[in-house]
Parts: C-alpha cells; sequence; structure tokens
C-alpha cells in the first residue's frame, strides 16, 4: 500500500511524536499504478494538524494506507503535476490542482452509497498517509481536482477547509434570510462565516476571544461581532435576533462554546459542531428538548471540490482573505504551529515547501 520511493531526498514536515514534528530529509516518492505525483506549491495549517502536533497521532498502521508514523503532515494543498502513472489518461503533467486528501475503502456499506465521509475505516492524506507539507507527494487519482487559471495556488490550498465550512452550512437547516451564530473565528469559523453569507444567512453573529479574529470576522461580513470572554453572550444573540438564531456552527471545540451555542438557538433550531473536540463535552439535553432544536455534526466533505472552485473562480467566495501569514516549510514549527498556540490574531497560516 505504500508509494515508491525513488532515489532522491526532499525536505519534509515529519510528525515523530507530541510537540515533535521535524524539518529532515525524506525519499522523493514516486508514482504507482492509479496515482499521480504533484509538486506542492502552498499547503495550509489545519486545526487537526495543530492538535495533532499537540496531541498526538494513531500510532497503529492506518487499516487503508497501511502507513503509521513518523509521516508527512499536510492535507490542505494545492500544487502542480509532474508525473502520472501509465494507466491513468484522466489528468496530464502540468494540470495546477487542488487536493480532496480523503482515504476510504470504497467497500463499506457508507461507501457504496456514496458516503465516502462516512468510511467505517475513513482518514485524511497528511494524518494517515504521507501528506503535502513536502516539495512533493503522490496521490491517488480520484483525489485530483484541477485548478482554473484564475484560482491561484494559495486559493487552491485553501480549497479543502473551504469544504469543511462549505459542507457543514450546507447539510444544516440554514434558509435564506435566517440568523446564524458562529462560536470560534479561526480559518473553519471565518470560512463558515463566507458559506453562510453566500447562503444568504442576514445576520451574522460571530464569537471568538481574539479581538483582532474579531475584526477580521467584520471585514469578512460578520454583522454583529461579540467578545467570547463577556457573561452576557447568550442574552446578547437572543436580543440581536429577537429570540436566537436558527443555526448555531460551533467551531471551537471546548465546552464553553458548545454550551453557549445550545443555548443560543431558537425554537426548531439547529447546533452544527464543526470543530474537532480534544475532550468529551456535557449537553443539556432538557433545554434542547424544551426548545425542540437539535444537534448535529460533519465530518469533512463530499462532492463539493468542483462547486467550491467553482465559487472561488467567479467570486462568489473570496477565500484569501482568511489567510494572514505566509511561511516557507523550514519554519513550520516556530513560524507556524507554535505561531498558532500562542498568536490568536492568526487564522489561515500557507505554508511553501522549500524548492530544490
Amino acid at each position: 500500500m505504500f508509494d515508491e520511493l525513488g532515489d532522491e531526498d526532499m525536505q519534509a514536515a515529519v510528525w515523530h511524536n507530541n510537540k515533535d514534528v521535524r524539518v529532515e530529509d525524506v525519499q522523493e516518492p514516486e508514482v504507482m499504478s492509479g496515482k499521480l505525483k504533484v509538486k506542492v506549491q502552498w499547503g495550509g495549517i489545519c486545526g487537526s494538524d495543530l492538535h495533532a502536533y499537540t496531541h498526538g497521532l494513531s500510532l497503529e498502521p492506518h487499516p487503508i494506507s497501511g502507513q503509521k508514523p513518523p509521516l508527512t503532515l499536510g492535507h490542505e494543498f494545492s500544487g502542480t503535476i509532474v508525473d502520472v502513472a501509465d494507466d491513468i489518461i484522466s489528468h496530464h503533467v502540468g494540470e495546477r490542482v487542488a487536493i480532496e486528501p480523503l482515504i476510504y475503502c470504497g467497500e463499506c456499506d457508507a461507501c457504496k452509497r456514496g458516503y465516502y465521509n462516512q468510511c467505517s475505516n475513513v482518514g485524511f492524506i497528511g494524518l494517515n498517509r504521507d501528506g503535502g507539507f513536502a516539495e512533493y507527494v503522490v496521490v491517488d487519482e480520484n483525489m485530483v481536482h484541477v485548478l482554473p487559471d484564475n484560482v491561484s495556488f494559495e486559493e487552491g490550498a485553501l480549497v479543502e477547509p473551504t469544504a469543511v465550512a462549505f459542507y457543514a452550512v450546507r447539510e444544516s437547516k440554514l434558509k435564506p434570510g435566517d440568523a446564524v451564530a458562529i462560536f470560534g473565528a479561526g480559518p473553519i469559523g471565518l470560512l463558515t462565516l463566507l458559506s453562510a453569507k453566500a447562503a444568504e444567512a442576514t445576520k451574522i453573529i460571530v464569537v471568538d476571544i481574539s479581538k483582532e479574529r474579531l475584526e477580521k470576522a467584520k471585514d469578512l461580513g460578520a454583522t454583529t461581532v461579540i467578545d467570547g470572554m463577556r457573561n452576557d453572550i447568550v442574552e446578547t444573540i437572543q436580543q440581536v435576533t429577537n429570540g436566537g438564531v436558527s443555526v448555531a456552527y460551533e467551531c471551537a471545540g471546548v465546552q464553553p462554546t458548545m454550551t453557549n451555542a445550545i443555548a443560543s438557538v431558537k425554537q426548531g433550531g439547529q447546533v452544527m459542531a464543526i470543530a474537532v473536540f480534544a475532550q468529551p463535552v456535557s449537553i443539556e439535553m432538557g433545554q434542547l428538548m424544551f426548545k425542540a432544536a437539535d444537534i448535529t455534526s460533519t465530518l469533512a466533505y463530499r462532492h463539493v471540490f468542483p462547486e467550491i472552485i467553482d465559487m472561488i473562480a467567479t467570486g462568489r467566495l473570496d477565500v484569501k482573505q482568511v489567510i494572514t501569514k505566509k511561511i516557507n516549510l523550514k519554519d513550520i514549527v516556530e513560524e507556524g504551529f507554535e505561531q498558532l498556540i500562542s498568536d490568536k490574531k492568526q487564522a489561515k497560516i500557507l505554508v511553501r515547501p522549500d524548492s530544490k
């Protein structure tokens, strides 16, 4: 199941253990049947990457990829195809592409019904197989989406996280004209804001503890921003919306925001959990029942990459606004992971692999 390795070395950000990511020389991968080789142009640091950096990865071999750590991180990336296997006719060398990094079996009940993001063994390139924080990466044919000439590589690296937010908004109960609240103004929260705006939400309330992120949310179209340290968050939301929001998007992944999200929805409303939760959270079921509200979640996305690329190309989603910093691969630990932990004004940090 492993990709073939060539004779050349390249630089990659390799996860070895918690807080132990090393930029080091690894063997450059080569294509095998059904796969393509991509020269990475830009990769984005995701909350999942940060979670892996601080809390770790599974040390067991993934049942589909067969790979276990140490492995190269990075699942939000774009690049140029530089080699294709002989049995691939749908793509060619020179195409500019974004990568859909889902790993799935194609054989379980969920996959057979088209719900491949719910595969019983779902995984991700960059978390369960060598990923895009490297000069080159080998990917499967079905992971490749061609970028139009007017979509930059930076925007291409944002297709994957935009897909997470866009899919959650599309799967939620949001209808044009509704009011929504977004708890957490990190990259996924900000992209959820853009997606809700594109879906014609009229009132978009964003809650975060970072003043800089709230300013960014205002710039992107939030109608109300609320300091997450205030003790009247729920009351303010209910006042602004005359009773609560139709949908609350939980994009922070901690107990206080989940509690406030549930309390902020109106009768018949919905809480959509998008964030990765590092710890279990408790839910006040009596409150949900009294409101006849529901709580749900999404994992990743399916069947949305082409639509998102088209929306970026036509200007309906201006995703580049969430980029706050660009760095080189050699600086990914100090200027990337550690910066995201300590500097709450950062949203999306993009990483450029070092060229040979």
